[in-house]
Order: C-alpha cells, then structure tokens, then sequence
C-alpha cells in the first residue's frame, strides 16, 4: 500500500478484505456509502490493489452471485448492503447461505444515530425512517457471528474476525453493521495489507469414531449411504465414486443439492431411499438435513445409523431427530478420505461384496432403461423429466465442463450429471429466486464454464429477471437461463395433491392460490438488457433451441433464455 497517513474508515474496508483474500464485494450502495464510495475513489486514484466492487441493482442477486461464486472458488466473498431495507431484501439470501454453509462477510450501513453536530450525520428523511432498534435482527438467526462497528479503528481486527468465523466448520454468513458516522472517522492506513491475524477452525475427524464407522460398514451386509451435499472436493470426489464400486456400497441421492456420484455410477440407486433404507443394516447420513421423509420411508430397527458432517446434527434447526449412534464431525474431504484409508486393510467378505455391487450394477442399468421411458415428452407437450433428459443430451454432446443450478427446474437422474460442480439444486431452506444469480456467480468465477439456470416460471420471477439480466450483460455473463414454464406454483399444488390427494382442491378445475396465469412475455424480460431469449412449446423444438442458445453462449458471450411451455 502507497504511503498515507489516513483514510476514510468506509475506505479501509476494502483492502483489509482483499488482504483476507476477497476477490470481489456485491455491493448496493445507499446514503450510508459515501465515506466507503471516497475511500474506493482515493484507493483508485493511488493503485491500491482492492476487491472489485461490482454494482448489484437488486440485494437478492447480489447474495446469490456471492453463494455461487464461493461453490465454485470455495472462497468467502462479502456483500455490502444499504442499511436495514437492503439488509431486509438480502436477508433471503442470508438464510439460503446458512442452510447451505456457505461462508460470505455480509455488511449493511447503519442509519446514522446522531441529528446534528458530527461529521456524518443524519442529512435526508430517510436518515429518521431508516432506524430500527434491533436492525440486526433481520439476518440474526442466520448468521454466525454478528456485530456493530463501534470505532474506526476496529476494522482490521472485526473483519479478520468475522472472516474467520464465516469459514470455520461449520461454515456460514457473518454480519457486521456499519454505521456511518463511525465510516466518516479517519483511520491510519498502514498496515491493513498485513496478513490475517485469526485463523479459521476446521476439526478434525475423531479417528476412533472413523475407525467404528470403518469396521461397521466393513462387516455390513447391505450398506447404504444417503448423501445431500456433496463428496467434498473434487479428489474426495474421485475417491468416493473408487471406494463405493470397490466395497459395493449403494448410494442414495435423495434431494441433492450437491452430487456426490455420478448419476449413471453403477452405486448410485437414485433418489429414492425407501427400498433401501428399509433393508440396509448400517446407514450413513452423508451431509444431510433430511435423509428421508419419516412419514414415508423407516429404517430398520437394528440398522446402526451415522451421521457425517460439518455439522452432523444440524444444530441450528430446533427439531431434526434423526437417529445418530454415531456422529463424526467434519469437512466431507476429510472425514471421506480418512474413512477410505481406515477400511483398506480391513477384511471383507469379496463374494458378499461382488454380489453386492453385481445387484447394485443391475439396478442402476434397470434404472437407466426406465429413464428413458419415463423421461419421453406427454404427447405435445413437454414435461420436467423430458427437459431434463433433452438437456442432458445437448451438454453431453458439447462434452465441456457444465454447472447446472436447478430451482424446481430440471430434476438430477433424468438429467445425467457426473462431475463435481457439475448439479446444484435449489437450498432446502427453499428461498426463491436463487438460481440465476448463483450461476452468475459462477460464471464470474470460472468465465469458459458452461453456467445454466434451470428453474421454474415462478422462480424466475423472484429471481428479480430484470436486474439479473442487467448484471449478465453489465458484466458480460454468458449464462443459459432454461426456464420451465407451467403456468403455476407446481410445488404448492403437489404438496395441496400430496396431502389431500382427493380433496376439493385436487378435484378442482383451478387449485386456489396456485395459478400464474397469464404467463408474462419472459424473452422480452430478457431481450430488454442484450439476451437472446427463445420460446419453445414443442417438444421437436427443444433440441435445436438448446442448440443455438449454447452456441450465442459460446460464441458470441452473450446471455441466452429459453421459455420452454411443459406439463405437470
């Protein structure tokens, strides 16, 4: 950093974060950013190296592109909101990233307190309209850590804290409210590229409870494991997919929101559990908030049961008692690893463990004939499972690395996904509108990726479409945006259908509450800020819409939309 004595409190945010390794800042800026908005100016005007500031025209996007740029880079960004009305259109996105553990430094101006008499003060109506007693309330029960910047000169020491925090297991969003007054103070500008002073937590697993598991699934007759959130990295990944074929251990993919076997790997049984789970006589719950339904599906009385994961118990949830005899804390590329390496001089029954994996291999090729059955489009029109598989086709045949992020879009299974990153699915604390902007997010990341957001009508809507699109061509985000169009709030009317299968609403002409009709003109939603956008009704049309919108992605970097009309 260039010698100056001082600079503005707002302006030492930034090189402190890029210090703690914050390649950008998703920021909606307000009144409380001046002092921030001079010290980045000044930062320029010196060459001070900073995160990128990127201008966010909606705070919901804003956190989403930090959620998916962290799943591709596995690096925390920060997001930077105005006061508690950007803090309230942010806090969705706050609560996805914490079901999720994914770690960001989420930072919100605070109204300023004083009327009169400091630099800073109160200048417009708003400055009164904005107060809140407990303005961290909004994001609290989402955050990790949470604070109030007090004095200028606790910046390097709060963020370096709460960045710490943010990525320790398990992982999560962070808040520090920023008030600004306190960002109008000067502070001395040495020092704030030193090093971090606080390092992050990550435990270990227990090497005894990782031997128990080893020895339990070594002597086990028919294991299964039920995994939601992914193999961890991509070397634990390889080594899982190496280590399920060579034990002949089936693995359960029931709501993935991460994939941790490839779809067509002959151990994956699909995302059903019940049939497995009722006969497995050791269960491992991978990384799962909710393995299996407990209305539907049981597992066996005798079946010893394991919990792994970041947080095995989810204790931030009040109620999720599934069954644990075992709990193993830690990151999936850990603990996974370590298991591999505690059973492989273990003894095993090879002919209990051929007949395992030959049953396993049948299924899933039994599973893949019935796909294509069940996946072929209802007469004229389209349906989710023939998107899916459609869609799988065309990626397979450019045979380019590809991240799809489905939000009650297409479904993993009819669409074949094999490579870590390669499926996203919507967080199951089920706030909306998260697709698109996460696979902006990892468009930013990773430019020569193929990015696709699936999702349904509705969601597309609560994504906030126009500021996405807006952000795709203000910063040159080639993502493909599949939109699967039925005209309705599907999920509410097969929860209404899946509780009252013959009740007044299922027999009803239109289910109350559910209808999205008339459907708006979304290509024009899209061709408003550069995309090119499509309409497709037909199943014949498909294909060679998806054709022509990943070549407009590929070549000519531009945003592609296609309004695909489906069934069901």
């Amino acid at each position: 950093m260039r010698d100056r004595a001082t600079m503005t409190a707002g302006g030492a945010i930034f090189p402190r974060l890029k210090a703690l390794g914050v390649d950008y800042v998703f920021a909606n800026s307000g009144t409380d950013f001046p002092p921030i908005i001079e010290g980045l100016a000044q930062a320029a005007a010196e060459g001070i190296d900073l995160p990128r500031a990127l201008v966010m025209p909606h705070e919901h996007a804003a956190m989403g592109m930090a959620h998916g740029y962290y799943l591709m880079t596995g690096k925390a960004q920060a997001v930077m909101l105005h006061t508690n009305v950007g803090l309230a259109n942010g806090a969705i996105g706050a609560i996805n990233a914490a079901c999720e553990h994914i770690p960001m430094i989420l930072m919100s101006g605070r109204t300023p307190v004083t009327e009169a008499g400091r630099f800073g003060a109160r200048t417009v109506p708003i400055g009164w309209g904005q107060e809140m007693r407990d303005q961290t309330a909004l994001v609290r029960e989402a955050a990790k850590w949470d604070y109030e910047l007090k004095f200028p000169e606790q910046i390097p020491e709060l963020l370096d804290r709460a960045h710490a925090i943010a990525t320790s297991t398990p992982k999560g969003p962070v808040y520090l409210s920023i008030p600004r007054e306190v960002l109008c103070e000067e502070v001395p500008a040495d020092g704030l590229d030193r090093a971090p002073s606080m390092a992050a937590v990550e435990p270990a697993p227990d090497p005894q409870a990782i031997a128990t598991l080893a020895r339990w699934l070594a002597g086990a007759e028919r294991p299964l494991i039920v995994a939601q959130r992914g193999a961890g990295d991509a070397e634990s990944f390889a080594a899982f997919a190496r280590w399920c074929d060579a034990w002949g251990i089936g693995v359960c993919s029931w709501w993935a929101t991460h994939l941790a076997i490839a779809t067509d790997h002959p151990s994956h049984v699909g995302a059903d559990p019940g049939p497995w789970l009722a006969e497995a006589d050791v269960v491992v719950i991978l990384d799962c908030l909710a393995p299996w339904m407990p209305d539907a599906h049981r597992p066996r009385a005798d079946a010893r049961i394991v919990n792994i994961g970041p947080d095995p118990l989810f204790s931030r949830f009040p109620v999720r008692n599934f069954r644990s005899d075992l709990s193993i804390c830690g990151e999936s590329a850990r603990t996974l690893p370590a298991l591999i390496a505690a059973m492989e001089d273990l003894p095993r029954d090879q002919h209990l463990v051929d007949t395992r994996r030959d049953r396993l291999a049948e299924q899933s090729l039994a599973r893949q004939r019935t796909l294509v059955e069940t996946t072929a489009p209802a007469g004229e029109r389209l349906t989710k499972p023939s998107v899916s598989r459609i869609l799988g086709e065309a990626l397979d045949a450019l045979g380019l690395e590809s991240s799809v992020f489905s939000e009650l879009g297409t479904m993993l299974g009819p669409l074949p996904r094999r490579d870590h990153r390669s499926w996203f699915q919507e967080p199951h604390s089920g706030g909306l509108g998260w697709s698109f902007p996460a696979a902006l997010g990892a468009q930013l990341a990773e430019p020569d990726r193929l990015c696709i957001a699936t999702m349904g009508d509705g969601s597309y809507m609560f994504s906030n479409p126009v500021a996405c699109h807006q952000i795709a061509e203000a910063l040159a985000l080639p993502v493909l945006v599949v939109i699967l169009n039925n005209g309705e709030w599907g999920a509410v009317r097969h929860s209404v259908t899946g509780l009252y299968p013959d009740g007044a609403a299922s027999r009803a002409n239109a289910m109350p509450l559910t209808g999205l009709s008339p459907s708006p003109e979304f290509c024009k939603v899209a061709e408003a800020s550069n995309a090119w956008a499509r309409r497709v009704s037909h199943p014949n049309e498909l294909r060679p819409a998806l054709d022509a919108a990943l070549a407009v992605v590929r070549n000519d970097r531009r945003c592609a939309l296609l309004n695909v009309e489906i069934v069901g």
